[in-house]
């Protein structure tokens, strides 16, 4: 099963005035001649105060660029980029949009506790006084005498993420903020992550973990070639491009139903083990109605997930 992604699955978009993030018409290539690589290609997106987004994306679809031109790290070749009204590079010096990124080392010869607060030193004595309440919140306390060169990769994501988090900042921008951190720990940083999202802080965020834009995500938006091809509600994305999933056990001579089903070109993913059948369909009931007129029993229905409209969308 394919779905066309001509036609894009569209949010209603936030408001230009309450907008803040805003990119028009957004591209941005590598290289030039025969090694020129477009890594991102006209992309339009604006993201409204407290909005919590998802960037979803195969790998090379253009997200981390994407997410480096909105923090100022690099510029666009054509378009504009705009982040609380102002250029990228002057909201990120303000400390009013901060990252955390994939890329970009910590000075391992530090402590945890030193890291922050040299951080927070440059943004003045605000920042420094709020370095315990984000080393708890970030559950690096018992770390703060730590060597950064001693922790793990999930310790030093969380300290990449209390580094985002000490200047305050209005708008959150992340980047896989997960990667390396074990089940605990990602919980932990979700439930500040909520915390924060109820509080009106906007956050984007890139994963490829699709049950963390499932379960956080209020909108989601989809890369695939340097280009936005779905931005909706992350419900509203679910139901409309998620194929259901479908079982049954087979009645003992199948192979007429099996034609049959391989042959409709709604039905996608008809496999086979043990004699029991698996399937993925828009249209469940007919598949059902089919199902049991040909003897097949045991039947189960699945809802539509996030993970089959994101096939659907990145599928070439």
């Amino acid at each position: 099963m394919h779905i066309a992604t001509a036609s894009r699955t569209q949010a209603p978009p936030s408001s230009r005035t309450d907008a803040v993030i805003d990119l028009r018409g957004v591209r941005r290539h590598f290289g030039s001649g025969e090694h020129r690589v477009q890594a991102v290609d006209l992309v339009d997106l604006t993201i409204g105060r407290g909005e919590v987004v998802a960037l979803l994306g195969p790998n090379g679809a253009g997200k981390t660029t994407t997410l480096d031109v909105l923090l100022g790290l690099t510029d666009p070749s054509e378009g504009t980029v705009q982040v609380l009204g102002d250029r990228p590079i002057r909201a990120a010096k303000s400390g009013a949009i901060a990252g955390v990124l994939q890329t970009g080392g910590l000075l391992s010869d530090l402590t945890v506790g030193e890291t922050v607060r040299l951080i927070a030193s440059l943004h003045g004595p605000a920042c420094l006084a709020r370095v315990p309440d984000v080393l708890q919140r970030t559950d690096l306390e018992h770390l703060a005498r730590r060597r950064v060169s001693k922790c793990s990769g999930g310790e030093q994501q969380r300290v990449k993420f209390a580094l985002a988090l000490v200047a305050d900042p209005e708008i959150l921008v992340l980047d896989e903020p997960t990667a390396g951190m074990d089940v605990t720990a990602r919980r932990r940083f979700w439930d500040v992550m909520r915390a924060d999202a109820d509080a009106g802080r906007t956050i984007l965020f890139a994963t490829h973990y699709l049950e963390e834009a499932e379960q956080f995500a209020r909108r989601t938006v989809v890369m695939h070639h340097g280009r936005i091809v779905a931005d909706a509600p992350t419900a509203q994305l679910r139901a409309s491009l998620g194929a259901r999933s479908v079982a049954a056990t087979l009645p003992a001579d199948a192979d007429a139903l099996l034609s049959t089903l391989r042959g409709n070109a709604q039905i996608a993913e008809v496999r086979v083990d043990a004699g029991r059948l698996s399937l993925r369909a828009a249209d469940s009931d007919a598949v059902a109605r089919i199902l049991l007129a040909a003897g097949a029993h045991d039947l189960e229905i699945a809802a539509p997930t996030l993970e089959t409209a994101f096939t659907a969308l990145t599928e070439d």
